[in-house]
């Protein structure tokens, strides 16, 4: 009897102390940082525990799986959203939001994560419904501030904060892919040629432009030179001209100049022909007195001709005029 005594009192301390256990380690939780969670007393809410040691009663409280408090990225499955040109786009939206208030969140929605999904996808068929399909394609930004704030005025009582809503891509069907390619490929193909067209205006107007430069500038010059040519000779021919006053000279001199120029006249390979001036009488008159010759009286003298000074002006060849070339 004794022996089962002692038997009946060891199963019975064994069962004790683990039913002191059990009830330490239902009484004893540690929340972790960025978590929260909901205390349930006999089946109704009791209170949100925060990160750190917290101590429950057992079999009273009940504590339900822990929250993320962290920002949480949700990427939803692409949704088919008809645009207002009736053309089926295939759009993928990702949502990034937050747990503001465990409680809300634990029994005003079932589950929050499916009820974002769904009210996204209406949301966005709601949007991207008012416009086409070029409008949808370009104005991403707008379809974004239009889904944040229905999406954060409605999960606002579910205890959930909505911070952006992102349109990761937006699908055409590849019938519209393909022409918007060939659109965007002959939109390109023109900006192209105008291009071209534009840079060759371009290249001609400068072209164009520098050679009437170039004209102007070379007129210009020959002006300045011509100018300048003028101006020199004048001033050579006003040196002639004081030379000549300054040195006084007499009929002796200008009659050898005036001989000096004749065969110059007949100089040019088109000359058969040239008449010599009457006045070369008087010029033949200075020399024959310049070298002491019949008194100056004979201007042909020198030549041995008569002396006739009304004889009519001889006429010469120019190829006796000058050398045979």
């Amino acid at each position: 009897m004794d022996g089962l005594g002692g038997t009946a009192a060891a199963i019975v301390l064994i069962v004790l102390v683990i039913f002191v256990i059990i009830v330490l380690v239902r009484s004893v939780r540690i929340i972790p940082q960025a978590r929260a969670g909901v205390v349930e007393r006999l089946g109704k809410y009791q209170r949100t525990l925060n990160p750190g040691l917290t101590i429950l009663i057992p079999f009273v409280d009940r504590l339900l799986p822990l929250l993320d408090l962290r920002e949480q990225v949700v990427s939803f499955p692409p949704q088919p959203v008809i645009t207002e040109d009736n053309l089926v786009v295939s759009i993928d939206t990702v949502v990034y939001f937050q747990v503001t208030d465990p409680r809300a969140a634990t029994y005003e929605i079932a589950n929050y994560i499916q009820a974002v999904e769904q009210l996204t996808t209406t949301t966005l068929r709601n949007v991207v419904g008012g416009l086409n399909l070029e409008e949808a394609l370009t104005s991403r930004d707008q379809i974004n501030g239009q889904l944040r704030g229905v999406l954060d005025e409605a999960t606002g009582r579910w205890g959930i904060r909505v911070s952006r809503v992102e349109l990761k891509a937006i699908d055409p069907p590849h019938s519209i892919q393909d022409s918007m390619e060939k659109q965007m490929r002959a939109e390109r193909d023109r900006r192209a040629a105008i291009l071209t067209a534009e840079g060759t205006k371009q290249s001609q107007i400068l072209t164009a432009e520098g050679q009437r430069q170039a004209a102007i500038l070379a007129a210009e010059g020959d002006a300045k030179a011509a100018i300048l040519r003028a101006d020199g000779e004048a001033q050579a021919i006003q040196k002639v001209f004081d030379a000549i006053h300054k040195g006084n000279p007499d009929q002796k001199l200008l009659a050898y100049q005036y001989l000096q120029t004749l065969p110059k006249i007949a100089e040019g390979s088109s000359n058969k022909l040239w008449i010599i001036p009457s006045e070369v009488g008087e010029a033949l008159k200075g020399i024959g007195g310049a070298l002491g010759g019949n008194n100056g009286d004979s201007p042909v003298g020198l030549f041995g001709g008569n002396d006739d000074s009304k004889a009519p002006a001889p006429v010469a060849s120019a190829e006796h005029a000058r050398p045979a070339e």
